[in-house]
Order: structure tokens, then sequence, then C-alpha cells
């Protein structure tokens, strides 16, 4: 089918928008900040998890590693999942399996069964996070509107990060490391009620495609063992066979995957989705970003606990000013890109988070709070929440209605990917620099110190090689037109 039938057989069979589109976000936007909350939340309550669960150390790895693993691994066979099968249903199963295992890891009896809902969680994300950006793509059909909707999608997801932060440390100090997953359980219920009354699916236009399983089974392999290479990586040398082992298998998975998707006949991933420059960038340039924001949250957190000596609660609180520079930030992104397009709202938002990240570099072993952490976190805070809803915006660019959920699993992926990718090669840079500096003599306090400030500077250079990416490769677009949804992705 051509460009031209596709674009004019989706706008006349296209159903009219949804009039409760706006409440409708509010819902999918309330389980995406609850998910996004979930990837954070866990990790101050880790020592409380181990006094009363007795947890090893090694298994309190698997508690943040094994909800990484299943979410990263299976968040692109999701969002195809979503085109498929129904993206309202995909995520109402989503959300329901979410809440489901956050209700057993909360009454956990011991570490085996906290461990094994955790990676349940993390199928629950890969359902549900896909295909709500896919319903949100298909519910806003002006740029305007568009803009506006990944706007507040983008910037939430980017807030989530940081409250759940803030949240654990309350929760820890004042109840118990059960109620980190309990919270979940009224959102969830509230957000599955409502989604039956306001969210509206969006089916599919086009030929009726097939289940690429080959290419599922592949694609998910691969995409799970790069990133167990990449959580390993953070734990042990990069030369050992559990981080070069995976990396090898899962790039050898992934390379059968394209083989099999350029022959068979309905693939799971059309090698098109390739030839669109924005697109690809803005995928390209996600991991950049959020391999130096997950750096950046996982350091700032033991700098204040280790070196400073925050409690959970005083850590927690020291992101506020944080949430605080987020809001503007959002506000400012969805104007840019209304007006500019994503192009010019990304270089802004990367430039000015790398500035921050300078700042952050400034540190010392003495600390100040007001002096050196507020104004970092929050130039850091503003520049984060101008450009990550930009990047989604332009990362499904030209994406067809049938291909939305697809284009969703993509960019939900290389979140995850980016993640994984920045906690394993910046805090290993920390530490590497760590070790050199005690070699000479130095406090350990300082020596750490200085670990952390050499890893802000080297996230500092991945964010403006960033901005240089995209100012070079990014093709310059206004914010997603409704009249080009509908060519082939």
């Amino acid at each position: 089918m051509s460009t031209v039938e596709n674009r004019r057989r989706e706008r006349e069979t296209a159903p009219e928008a949804n009039p409760r589109r706006w409440q409708a976000l509010a819902v999918l936007a309330l389980v995406q900040f609850m998910i996004v909350i979930d990837n954070t939340i866990v990790n101050i309550a880790l020592p409380s998890i181990r006094n009363d669960l007795g947890t090893s150390q090694a298994g309190l790895a698997w508690v943040v590693n094994g909800y990484l693993l299943t979410a990263g691994g299976l968040l692109l066979l999701g969002g195809r999942f979503a085109d498929l099968l129904g993206r309202k249903k995909i995520f109402v199963i989503g959300t329901s399996v979410f809440a489901l295992a956050s209700l057993t890891s909360g009454a956990a009896w011991n570490s085996g069964v906290l461990i094994v809902s955790r990676f349940m969680q993390g199928v629950g994300e890969a359902l549900a996070s896909p295909a709500a950006l896919a319903l949100i793509v298909l519910m806003f059909t002006t740029p305007k509107e568009r803009a506006k909707a990944l706007g507040i999608w983008g910037g939430l997801a980017g807030l989530g990060a940081t409250v759940g932060v803030l949240l654990s440390g309350v929760i820890v100090d004042f109840a118990s490391w059960r109620w980190v997953f309990f919270i979940n359980l009224p959102v969830a219920a509230i957000a599955l009620v409502l989604c039956a009354k306001l969210v509206q699916d969006a089916p599919a236009v086009g030929v009726k495609r097939k289940l690429d399983i080959p290419g599922g089974l592949l694609v998910t392999g691969g995409l799970i063992l790069v990133v167990n290479g990449l959580l390993s990586a953070a734990e042990h040398p990069w030369s050992s066979f559990g981080v070069w082992g995976s990396f090898l298998a899962g790039f050898v998975l992934l390379g059968l995957f394209v083989l099999v998707e350029s022959r068979t006949e309905d693939p799971m991933m059309p090698l098109r989705f390739f030839a669109n420059r924005t697109r690809v960038s803005a995928n390209a340039t996600t991991v950049l970003l959020t391999s130096a924001m997950a750096a950046m949250f996982f350091i700032v957190t033991l700098y204040v606990q280790q070196v400073l000596g925050y409690s959970p609660l005083q850590s927690g609180l020291a992101y506020l000013p944080f949430c605080i520079a987020f809001i503007p930030g959002m506000i400012l992104s969805t104007q840019l890109v209304t007006r500019f397009g994503p192009k010019t709202a990304i270089i802004i938002g990367f430039v000015v988070s790398a500035v921050g990240m300078l700042l952050l570099a400034r540190i010392d072993a003495q600390g100040s709070f007001w002096g050196q952490l507020v104004p970092a976190t929050m130039v850091l805070a503003f520049g984060l929440a101008i450009g990550l809803p930009a990047l989604q915006n332009a990362a499904l660019h030209e994406l067809s209605g049938e291909d939305a959920g697809l284009g969703s699993g993509v960019q939900t992926s290389v979140q995850q990917l980016g993640s994984a990718l920045g906690l394993a090669v910046l805090t290993t840079v920390a530490l590497t620099h760590t070790t050199g500096v005690l070699a000479t003599g130095v406090p350990q306090n300082e020596a750490i110190v200085s670990g952390y400030r050499f890893a802000f500077v080297i996230a500092a250079i991945v964010l403006a090689a960033g901005a240089a990416l995209v100012a070079v490769f990014m093709q310059k677009v206004k914010a997603q037109d409704p009249n080009t949804v509908g060519a082939p992705a």
C-alpha cells in the first residue's frame, strides 16, 4: 500500500477525537508516574529490606536488577502486543500485573518471593508503558495538543524518578519498606476503574498482521542479555565472563533478529522504522540523556548518604529543589516544541543539563547543600524537563497508527537501556578514578568525592555530545502533525 493511500485510509477510518481525552491522559499518566516512581523508590528501602528479610547483598542486587531486566527486555515485545491485540486491553493487563506484583512484593515473607515479584513488576511495566504511550499518540490529533500531551507525559516520567527517591525516604522513616510497594495498590485500582470509563482504544488501520514469534523471541532474548551484561558490569569487572559473555550472546541474537526481520513477511520491527532520521536520532540520544541522569541520581544519593551522612528522610528531601525546578521546565518544553519543533527544545535541554552536571562537579567532601547541590540539581532538573518530553515527541515522528505501540516500545526500551548503561559505565568510571586517587595517599572521603566529580564531568561531556548529535543529524520538523501519522513507519 502506498504512502498516500495509507495516510488517506487512516484519516478516513480514524475515530473521532475522544472528548474526554485530557481526563484519559490523566489516567494514563497516573499509571506511568506510579511505574517510574517504582524504578527509584525501592533503592533507599534496600537496607530495611536486608534487615527484615535477611537478604544477602546478591539478593538485594536482584531486587533492583530483576525489575530492570524484565522491563528492559520485554518493552519492545509489549509495544508490539499493544498494536496487535489492542492498546487499551494490554494497558489494563499490564497495570493489573503490576498491581498484583506490588501486592506480593509488599507481602513478601522471604527474599525469593520479593525477587520473583519484582520480575513480575517488570513484566507489568513492559506491557503498560508502551500501550499507554501509544494510546496518547493516537488520542491527540493536532500538533499543539499532541505536543502538550507528550510534554506532560515525558515531564511526569522524569519527575517520577525524583519523587520516588523523596517518597521512599519518608515512607521508610515513618512506616515500613513494605509500603513502598503497597502504595501502588490504590493508585492502580483508581486508574483501572477510570480507564474503563475514559480511555478509548484506537484500532490500527491497515493489513491485519500476525505476531512475529521468531523475531519476538530473538529481540527479547537479545535485549535481556544486553541489559544483564550492563547490570553485571556495575558489579563485576568488564573482563569477567558474566559481562562480556552476556554482551556477546545478546548482540548475536540481535544480529539474528535483524536478519530475520529483513526476510519475514510480517516483521515485528519493519526495517523502514530506521529510515526516519528524526526518529532514529531521538532514540539514540535518549540513551545518552537517560544514561547521564540515571548515574547522576545514583551518585548523588551515595554522596548525600555516605559522605554527608544524611538519613533516608534527609536524602529524599534533598531532591525537593529538583522537583520544584522540573515544573517550569515542562511548561517551557511544550512551548518550545509547539513553536519551533522538538529539535530546538532537545538541544536547549541537553546544553542546560550539561551545565548542571558541571555544577555538580564542584562538590567536595565537606559539602554545601545550598551552595553546591541546590543550584546544580535545579539547573539539571530544568534542562531534563525541557529535553525529555521533546525527545519523546521526536521519537514518535511520522509513526504510523498501526505501529504506535512499536514506536512507544522502542522509546521506553532505549530509556531502560540508557539507564543501565549509565549505571554500569559511569559508576565504574567513578570507582576507577577513586582507586587511583586513593593510591596517592588522599583521605578516603576526598578520594570518593573526586571519583564522583570525575563521573559528573564525563556525564556533562556525554550530554554535550548529545546536543551536537541532535544539531547535526536530526531534521528540523514541527511538532507531530496528525496528517503525517499513517505514513509507513
